[in-house]
Order: structure tokens, then sequence, then C-alpha cells
């Protein structure tokens, strides 16, 4: 290779590399500037929400930082290790606000935020993510019907098991003509998180207190 072809080779191949380090240097400092103000912002909408499916007065701990593990469950649709948030009162767990995914969507997962009080009744239930078919699947969406409002003060008790279904099933819930697909899915996920938590929440609250417990170890002594 002639001299000049190799010395242009060379300056080339170090310009690009130095192009790269500065865009790569570039994107960091971005990252660094904004990811603090991108988490406050995730939080402060998280906690909006919280307060949608339960009211702030019901509660005095940041719920938002007070979280227990929830192990992969059919119940509840996770098929990996997530967590559930815990809402109490004078120290005591009065609540808990579970993820549950519908699997049956028209068009793909629905995923819920379900809140239930410690005596098993729901307190609200939000959808967060779906991919229904604009127009049928709206009605889920609170900005857009106050269908997802059949829910409050359900539980297990009040509807038997027979009865967690849409009126054209034969069961309590109104649904939307010439859509049923999407309600069922909602109406057998939350029915579900409710099984779940019936089941689970002596072991919840329990690991809840526990954790609260190493919380405030670790917060006056530094160490457990």
């Amino acid at each position: 290779m002639p001299e000049t072809i190799l010395k242009h080779t060379i300056k080339t191949a170090i310009t690009l590399v130095a192009f790269a380090f500065a865009f790569t240097l570039l994107m960091t400092v971005v990252y660094q500037v904004t990811k603090a103000p991108i988490a406050e912002s995730e939080a402060a909408a998280r906690i909006a929400l919280f307060q949608q499916v339960i009211p702030h007065d019901r509660y005095d701990n940041a719920v938002l930082n007070d979280t227990v593990n929830i192990e992969p469950s059919k119940l509840l649709g996770n098929k990996k290790t997530s967590s559930a948030n815990i809402a109490r009162m004078n120290g005591e767990p009065v609540a808990i606000i579970l993820e549950a995914i519908a699997h049956g969507g028209y068009n793909g997962d629905i995923k819920l935020l379900v809140a239930i009080d410690s005596a098993g009744i729901i307190s609200g239930v939000r959808v967060i993510k779906h991919t229904e078919t604009p127009g049928l699947g709206d009605y889920i969406d609170i900005a857009k019907s106050q269908w997802i409002k059949l829910f409050d003060v359900e539980s297990l008790t009040k509807t038997t098991s027979a009865n967690w279904a849409v009126t054209k099933d034969g069961g309590t819930f109104d649904y939307m003509a010439g859509a049923t697909i999407t309600p069922r899915a909602v109406i057998k996920a939350v029915h579900k998180a409710l099984q779940y938590f019936e089941a689970n929440k002596t072991v919840l609250f329990k690991e809840a207190v526990k954790e609260d417990e190493t919380a405030n170890k670790i917060g006056e002594n530094g160490a457990i």
C-alpha cells in the first residue's frame, strides 16, 4: 500500500475513533444529567397511579418504596419474579397493590394494577398497559371510560366465582356490545388476583412486616 494511502487510512481510522469516543462521552453525560429527572418523573407518575387505586388518606408510608417480592404465579400471570407495593397506616399493612397480567386479551396481554385491602376487598383496579383495538378496547382505560370502576369494593365474598363473568356469560359485569374478549380477560385476571391474595395474604403481609423491620434496623443502626 503506498505511503499516502496508508496515512490516509490511519487518519480516517483515528478520526472515526475520535468521533465514536466523543459521541459515547456525550451520551454518557446526557444520561447522567437526565437520569434523575426521568426517575423522579416516573416515580411521580407511579404514585399518582397508586392514589387512583387506593386513596392517600388510607396510608401514611412511602408506598412506592415499600415492596415485597412476588414469585411467578399462574394466578397473577407473571412469568418472572416481580414486586408488589404495601400500603401501611401507623406501620401496619392495610393493603397491597399487585400487578396482574391478563393473557387473554384480543391483541395481547393486558397489564393491570389491583389494590386489595387487608379484608380482601378491592380498593381499585387500573389498566396500565394494553394493545387492544382502539375504540373497542378503549373502555378499559380510565381516561376514556368508567368501566374499570365496576371492580371497586368487589371481593370473593361479595361475588361468587360463577358470577365473575360478563352478563352475556351469566355473570354480573357489564360490557360493551360487540367487544367481549377484552372484558372477559380483565374480569378473569382481577378474579385471579383476588384468589392469589386470599391464598397468600398471611405470607405477603408477614414478609412485608419483616422487610419493614429490617429497613428500620438499617436506618437506625447503619447495619443489620
